[in-house]
């Protein structure tokens, strides 16, 4: 008899659907989330009080938490906050900065995390990942995948467009950085993780052949299940790697030089992954990349996010240096300025004629 010897990291519930808010409370009351009911749930000052006085009723042992902000700090105080609640589990109700906010403190007290997303706007709601600023700029941190997740597509569709764009923008920008990993598996002999990989990419896939838009409730089930699918795939292979490549090198690269006028990051990582693609030669797949981006009113050009040619080949240029040791295919090509300015300018005529 075979034996099972892989066990995958991935949530217990996953809940997406239309409504999915309004049996939040049953999720909750799982055994294997919280028996007793005690609950620390994190919220923003914003949209979160909304939905504190719609849900709280149904939720009587939860103590809420505003959360200040997406920062290392704010993450900080809210474990040391939580510390004193002997809660069964903690619930992250908001955007990526909130949902990161817990992950982090979570982890910090040992407690489980379930993310309840109101928009879908990158990866992250289900990675091993928390992402937050702190003194040096922003920094990832290792913490456990969420034991729950809960979209609420009704929710999604309240929250402003742009979010569901950066989501996919990042879904699709998997599709490069499958291929920057086999890249390296080969030029290197990088290890792949050939499930973590397919994941990953099939989410995209998904996403970047689906016909509906950000207001079907067809395309956001696909689009929330393919970033919930990428960050499972991240557990699996242990790192960022299925959904990080030159694309999130370059949108790392634009937030550390252009702070204050960086876009979102899906806007950036799905021009970073068009571009990316072009330059590995993938011309085809480039093309329907830029095709759907534009048909989800994403940008594919850097003038269309405020950068100047000259701004975006100096992105391109300093983007290795976002994360030494992975091997993309910017490492691959090592172009020089002017090589990488000749390459964006037979990608921008691809993508204006």
């Amino acid at each position: 008899m075979p034996v099972l010897t892989r066990l995958i990291p991935s949530p217990v519930v996953v809940d997406i659907r239309a409504g999915a808010l309004d049996d939040l409370a049953g999720v909750l009351a799982d055994q294997r989330i919280s028996s007793s009911g005690k609950l620390a749930i994190a919220i923003s000052g914003g949209s979160g009080a909304v939905l504190r006085e719609r849900l709280a009723p149904a939720l009587p042992g939860a103590t809420w938490y505003e959360v200040g902000g997406g920062t290392l700090d704010d993450a900080i105080k809210l474990g040391d906050a939580m510390k004193k609640g002997h809660y069964d589990a903690v619930v992250g109700l908001g955007g990526g900065k909130i949902i990161d906010c817990a992950k982090y403190a979570a982890a910090r007290v040992g407690l489980p995390l379930v993310a309840v997303a109101t928009n879908l706007s990158h990866d992250g709601l289900c990675s091993p990942v928390a992402t937050l600023d702190n003194d040096a700029g922003r920094g990832s941190y290792g913490v456990p995948n969420p034991i729950a997740v809960v979209i609420d597509l009704d929710v999604i569709r309240e929250a402003p467009a742009r979010f569901v764009r950066s989501g996919i923008g990042d879904a699709i920008s998997n599709i490069s950085s499958v291929a920057d990993w086999e890249l390296s598996h080969r030029e290197t002999g990088e290890s792949i993780d050939g499930l973590a990989a397919a994941m990953a990419r099939q989410a995209g896939e998904a996403v970047l052949r689906h016909p509906g838009g950000v207001g079907d409730d067809g395309f956001l089930q696909v689009l929330a299940e393919g970033l919930v699918l990428t960050g499972i795939s991240m557990s699996v292979a242990g790192d960022s790697r299925p959904a990080s490549g030159a694309c999130h090198e370059i949108n790392h690269a634009f937030d550390l030089l252009y702070p204050k006028r960086a876009a979102s990051h899906g806007e950036q990582c799905g021009l970073g992954a068009a571009f990316a693609m072009y330059l590995r030669g993938a011309r085809a797949e480039s093309a329907l990349m830029v095709e759907v981006l534009r048909r989800h009113g994403l940008p594919v050009l850097p003038q269309e996010i405020g950068f100047s040619t000259e701004e975006f080949v100096k992105a391109v240029e300093y983007a290795p240096r976002t994360r030494p040791g992975r091997y993309t295919i910017l490492e691959h090509l090592d172009l020089s300025t002017d090589q990488i300015r000749d390459a964006y300018a037979d990608y921008a005529k691809t993508v204006t004629s």
